[in-house]
Parts: C-alpha cells; sequence; structure tokens
C-alpha cells in the first residue's frame, strides 16, 4: 500500500494539469473535426433535399400544364362540335360577342 500512494503523490500539480490540457486539447480537435463532418453531411441533406423538391415540383408543374393543355382540347372539341350543330345561333352568339367586346373598347 506504501507503494501505491508514493506513485499517485509522485505526480505532481503541474505534470496532471499538462496531461489535462493535452487530454483537452484532443478533444478540441475531435470536436472540431465532428462538427465539419457535420455541417457537410447537412449541407448535402438540403442540397438533396432540395434538388428532391424541385424535381417534385417540375413534375406537378408537367401534369398541370398537360391537364390545361387536355381541357383546352376538350373544350375546342365542344365549341366545333356545337358550331356544326347550330351554325346560325353559333353565329349569332359570336356578333353578340364582338357587339359587346365593341362597346367596351369604345370607353
Amino acid at each position: 500500500m506504501a507503494s501505491a500512494g508514493k506513485s499517485a503523490s509522485s505526480q505532481t500539480p503541474e505534470s496532471t494539469l499538462e496531461a489535462d490540457v493535452r487530454q483537452l486539447q484532443r478533444d478540441i480537435k475531435e470536436l472540431t473535426e465532428l462538427l465539419a463532418k457535420t455541417k457537410d453531411d447537412s449541407y448535402s441533406a438540403a442540397s438533396r433535399a432540395a434538388s428532391e423538391g424541385i424535381e417534385q415540383l417540375r413534375a406537378q408543374g408537367d401534369a398541370a400544364i398537360e391537364g390545361l393543355r387536355q381541357s383546352a382540347h376538350d373544350i375546342e372539341a365542344q365549341m366545333i362540335s356545337a358550331v356544326r350543330e347550330k351554325p346560325v345561333t353559333s353565329l349569332a352568339m359570336a356578333a353578340g360577342v364582338g357587339f359587346l367586346f365593341a362597346l367596351l373598347a369604345r370607353r
């Protein structure tokens, strides 16, 4: 027991302090490396999420444009059908709409 107490007391407070400082320096270096890696990982994740969001929005936009295009074709087909079925009525309606636009344009 006397030798164990002697070895523990053989370390001076300065040597213990130096060892603690070295350990703190190693810990700080490890934390700095970990933070740098975390920052890179976070940037990569954010970049991936943004890219996926852009692709999803692009797909939604393409689908909406295609839906509008199909609706325009359907309306065009309905108008052509209505004009073929009732040409006189369609001509009268077109003249009436033209007359209204002329009145509005004068103001």
